[in-house]
């Protein structure tokens, strides 16, 4: 399939291209007044994520609303451990529960290594009615959360501030923490694998509880297994990794064979360049700099992208959009790295 816009793919293969590509993470979602009515029509979110033809039209949406350079196919990091066997609920303005969680060595022995076909068949689906419709308009990014962050949900069950059982598993119970993340990278390599056959040309791990780590744990228990699913997804697909708070693992992700560094805002882009060599970057806009005026943020993207010069640059927001941000605004974001040509 020709691709008739390939900047972000060639972008995250470190190749240089003519403008810098931009989009946003969490792009399919509630900015968008399309999204908005679609969802309002379902029983919630979970039966958007399992019905493969509305995920697909979701994931389309911000293409033809933003104009973005790639789509991000519409899921959730929390499909693994329910592919797993530990099934979560979605609670509408209160966010994931899971009815049961991981305290012993027992309760990890009756978790499966998924199958993707079989368990996770409705987000492989999603991405291969997606890769049709987008007929090659832009490249398509498949995902998943890294290991530590699932630990943490399916440990701590709900999201939180500390998560301090799953942090105190690791400290109590080393080698019981060991054995469920390696039951969770089993299954995401082999999901990521299933991820790029059924039409993702790039693919992210989300840390996104990275930052409450102290770096020592965070080495043992995340880098570690974020290093396997480079290993094994490199060969196929150009891997990006964004650890949320974890600027001090930048060094490592550079011996990574991951492709692109996902940077927050609180992270200097300069600094990174110079940890991370050649590798693409991609951020890192402060998402609250969306909600400021329409001149505000044209000046305030265009300052993020001269802190980028000097290396392949991905345009993003340093995390996932906001709600309640304006699209108008978002919009706004997207013509500014398109119009740069520093």
């Amino acid at each position: 399939m020709t691709m008739k816009n390939d900047l972000y793919l060639r972008a995250a293969r470190g190749e240089t291209t003519e403008r810098t590509p931009v989009w946003l993470m969490r792009q399919a979602g509630r900015i968008l007044p399309e999204y908005r009515a679609l969802r309002a029509r379902l029983s919630g979110f979970k039966e958007l994520v399992e019905t493969p033809e509305l995920a697909a039209e979701v994931t389309i949406q911000p293409i033809d609303a933003l104009d973005v350079d790639a789509a991000i196919i519409f899921s959730d990091i929390l499909v693994v451990p329910d592919a797993m066997g530990l099934p979560y609920e979605m609670v509408e303005a209160r966010g994931p529960l899971f009815p049961n969680v991981i305290k012993s060595a027992a309760d990890v022995d009756k978790l499966r290594i998924a199958d993707p076909a079989e368990h996770l068949g409705y987000v492989l689906e999603a991405l291969r009615i997606t890769k049709r419709a987008l007929n090659g308009r832009v490249p398509l990014i498949g995902f998943v959360g890294a290991p530590w962050t699932i630990l943490a949900y399916m440990v701590e069950g709900h999201g939180s501030k500390t998560f301090s059982k799953a942090r105190g598993m690791l400290y109590r119970e080393p080698a019981l923490a060991h054995r469920l993340l390696e039951k969770i990278t089993a299954t995401t390599i082999a999901y990521l694998q299933a991820q790029v056959a059924a039409g993702a040309q790039v693919v992210q791990v989300f840390d996104s509880w990275a930052g409450i780590l102290p770096p020592a744990h965070y080495a043992e228990f995340s880098t570690r297994y974020i290093a396997q699913i480079c290993t094994a997804l490199a060969p196929l697909a150009p891997v990006t990794v964004f650890a949320k708070g974890a600027w001090w693992a930048v060094a490592d992700f550079a011996a990574l064979p991951c492709r692109t560094i996902g940077l927050d805002w609180n992270q200097d882009p300069a600094a990174v360049r110079l940890l991370a060599g050649d590798k693409t970057l991609q951020g890192n806009l402060d998402p609250c700099a969306l909600y400021g005026s329409r001149e505000q943020v044209k000046a305030a993207t265009q300052a993020m992208l001269r802190q980028f010069a000097g290396g392949p640059h991905i345009a993003n927001l340093g995390h996932g959009v906001y709600p309640d941000t304006d699209p108008d605004n978002v919009r706004v974001f997207v013509d500014t790295v398109k119009e740069w040509r520093g």
